[in-house]
């Protein structure tokens, strides 16, 4: 494989394939959203091992409401499970965690958790992950705009003023945007933060992405002139 010179600030990635990885193999879903926790392990790894400085991951938008009750309990329970499980692992790896997104509709167990998680993490300083959590970007906007008119009545709102009322605020905008499984979309998410993003789509189920996925992505992303609209 290629050297890879140019290392993006902010892969985000979106995690697409868990359920088809499963049925594929005749299994329910919710086994391949367990083996989707393993590509989550391994592209932490990749990220910290290349000095991605923030790794952002699409776990689970606001539509997903509408898949059954037993699977998304499942993701809970699943979510609470690793944070118990890596907890050790991101402090001694300088991994600080962010959770964002309108968290308060989660079960108030794992708000917790996640909560003392995000404690245990602040002040490390290497690898930021920061994981969308009940996230979409039409809510994140509408959000912004609502927090910013309640707390500026009469005042317009700039491009920097959304920036810092987006949940996002302090984190850059991606750099790099992978989506496995075919889909080529972004499915309503990071709407306003990926204008210039590089945007990376493969064929991978996401059980099935590890760091040779990303690397292939990270290698791609290198060879790109990004000009945000200049010559």
């Amino acid at each position: 494989m290629e050297d890879i010179i140019k290392i993006p600030q902010h892969v985000s990635i979106i995690m697409d394939g868990n359920g088809r990885w499963a049925q594929s193999r005749g299994l329910e879903r919710l086994e391949g959203h367990k083996e989707g926790v393993e590509s989550v392990r391994a592209a932490l790894e990749f990220a910290v091992e290349m000095k991605i400085k923030y790794l952002s991951l699409f776990a689970f938008s606001t539509e997903n409401w509408g898949r059954p009750t037993s699977e998304v309990q499942g993701l809970w329970t699943l979510m609470f499970k690793a944070i118990e499980r890596e907890a050790k692992y991101l402090i001694k790896n300088r991994v600080r965690v962010l959770m964002l997104g309108n968290l308060q509709q989660i079960p108030e167990d794992l708000r917790m958790a996640i909560q003392g998680l995000m404690d245990a993490t602040a002040d490390c300083g290497g690898t930021t992950l920061i994981v969308m959590l009940n996230y979409s970007g039409k809510w994140d906007l509408i959000q912004a705009a609502n927090r910013f008119a309640g707390e500026n009545p009469g005042k317009e709102m700039t491009p920097e003023d959304m920036d810092r009322y987006l949940v996002t605020a302090g984190v850059p905008d991606p750099d790099l945007l992978i989506r496995t499984s075919g889909e080529e979309r972004i499915s309503n998410y990071m709407l306003w933060q990926t204008a210039y993003t590089e945007f990376y789509f493969t064929d991978t189920l996401w059980p099935d992405f590890r760091k040779k996925e990303f690397r292939l992505a990270l290698e791609a992303y290198a060879r790109r002139d990004r000009r945000y609209g200049k010559v």
